[in-house]
């Protein structure tokens, strides 16, 4: 699965369940703090415009049907919510604008708290997501709190930096007490948000400007919204589609690895003990995480095809003979020909299967290539599949020890193995043993991800 459709399928899930303790301290506290900025605001600085009760109602009203447009971006979403929220700062009391977005925040949230798509202590975020309301209101309050006007643009691009420092800021603030991703990765599932309001907020601008003269030019951003709504339901339903089938991949997946262990006890317990080790390998090597998940997928069924070797060769307790050897050696075609028939994303697993036999000097097979020519993957699998078939007691020998297993991999490095690939595994073995997961995370992934149609926040949530 590409990682950004894994992050909108927990995102997705996630918003399902209640917070955890400290989430809820987070949010709580934040949503705390956002109203009494809030309530502060309206209260201690005078008006210097008129405060049309049915405008704000409009407006609010606006708000939250924009901010049911929503575009997912990996663990977040984006709404277009900047269409009406600029208009505020042009239109309305500047002190009351902070008060306005969190009440439309509340509203635009409570549908998908009512059908259960979204957790109801989720409704925190709507006031902790509205922090980047604060910083465009300050400079607002600062430099032009009367009427607005094109020569006001300079003010106006100051409060749309204060808006995104704001909110960059206070939701990297609460990631960071929650223990979220780190900087980097924050940064780039922010970037959607940032570019959305970017493009959006010269036009909302100069529309609240006209709406001075009259205020039915608002109703220009309804077709815009309509538009962008039919683009957020086709993205919404494509992500649906596609997480749907990798589930269904998954649940192939966990579903060969069963046959194989059902058909070969050792062979299922050694495929589950080589991908725990090619995920320990994986994080030593920082491998790109969009691939990581068909690596470990590729480790759990590099034995599938041996579910067409017969058994008394299978469990022979002695050294094969060389027909039996080429006969055991069509397992990973055998595999990469059951995976072609499922195809897709295990389609690309069966190439790898088909190459985790292949030698860095290229004496392997079937297909004798050699160095990097062997999928990274295929490398990967190789190496950690050597050291536990090593490592473990067959039929027709006792198991070595780890260090005379690690003086094996040290010694046919650079011909049989990929040396990059042997050195991290020694590493990860002198440093620990890796933790038995690999099945166990599968087959809760599987149980855990539910699909859900619609899913709720504000402008750009990972709630």
């Amino acid at each position: 699965m590409l990682l950004a459709e894994q992050l909108v399928g927990e995102a997705r899930a996630r918003r399902q369940q209640r917070l955890d303790h400290r989430e809820r301290l987070v949010e709580g506290t934040s949503a705390l703090l956002y109203v009494a900025v809030a309530v502060g605001l309206a209260l201690l600085f005078p008006s210097t415009r008129e405060a049309d009760p049915v405008l704000m109602a409009c407006l609010v009203v606006g708000y939250v049907a924009v901010s049911r447009v929503r575009f997912e971006f990996s663990d977040v979403y984006v709404s277009a919510e900047q269409l009406v929220f600029i208009p505020m700062l042009v239109l309305v009391p500047v002190e009351y604008v902070p008060l306005l977005v969190a009440a439309a925040g509340l509203l635009s949230v409570l549908p998908e708290v009512m059908s259960g798509t979204w957790h109801r202590q989720r409704v925190l975020y709507a006031f902790s997501d509205s922090w980047f309301a604060i910083g465009p209101v300050l400079v607002v309050l600062a430099l032009a709190p009367g009427t607005a006007s094109l020569d006001d643009w300079g003010v106006y691009l100051a409060a749309f930096a204060a808006q995104v420092l704001f909110d960059l800021g206070a939701g990297l603030i609460r990631d960071s007490l929650q223990t979220r991703p780190p900087l980097v990765e924050f940064l780039r599932s922010s970037l959607g948000t940032v570019q959305v309001d970017a493009i959006l907020a010269p036009i909302a601008f100069v529309l609240a400007l006209e709406a001075y003269v009259d205020p039915l030019v608002l109703l220009a951003i309804g077709p815009l919204v309509w538009l962008l709504r039919v683009f957020s339901k086709d993205r919404q339903e494509r992500y649906s589609t596609t997480l749907e089938l990798n589930r269904a991949y998954r649940g192939t997946v966990m579903l060969l690895a069963d046959v194989v262990e059902s058909d070969d006890g050792y062979t299922g317990e050694h495929s589950r003990s080589v991908v725990e080790l090619v995920q320990a390998v994986t994080d030593h090597l920082h491998v790109d995480p969009g691939t990581r998940q068909e690596m470990e997928f590729a480790a759990l069924l590099h034995d599938v095809g041996k579910i067409s070797i017969p058994k008394d060769i299978l469990n022979k307790p002695a050294k094969l003979t060389a027909e039996e050897f080429e006969l055991m050696k069509t397992h990973t075609v055998e595999g990469q020909f059951l995976l072609d028939r499922v195809g897709g994303l295990l389609g690309r697993i069966g190439e790898v299967v088909r190459s985790c036999h292949e030698r860095w000097d290229g004496q392997g097979y079937p297909d004798g290539l050699a160095g990097e020519k062997i999928p990274l993957a295929a490398r990967i699998v190789f190496v950690c599949d050597a050291y536990n078939a090593m490592t473990t007691d067959r039929p027709y020998r006792q198991a070595m020890s780890t260090a005379a297993a690690i003086e094996e991999l040290k010694a046919n490095a650079g011909t049989q193995f990929d040396p990059t690939i042997v050195a991290a595994l020694i590493e990860v073995i002198e440093d620990a043993e890796p933790e038995r997961r690999a099945a166990d995370d599968m087959r809760m992934l599987l149980s855990e991800v539910r699909m859900g149609d619609t899913v709720g926040s504000a402008s750009a949530s990972a709630s």
